[in-house]
């Protein structure tokens, strides 16, 4: 029985890894679509401002 209930913590201790996994890169990508502050070190307006 010991054994089964390693099993189920470890499957359950991956679904969680997966699901931070997702929602990280669900929020990572939201962000990267809407707001993108760096590119190549140049903030962006920053040569229409010169």
């Amino acid at each position: 029985m010991k054994h089964a209930s390693n099993m189920l913590v470890v499957l359950l201790y991956a679904q969680g890894l997966l699901g931070f996994a997702g929602l990280a890169s669900v929020v990572v990508k939201d962000w990267a679509h809407s707001e993108p502050i760096f590119v190549h070190g140049v903030a962006p307006g920053a040569a229409a401002a010169r």
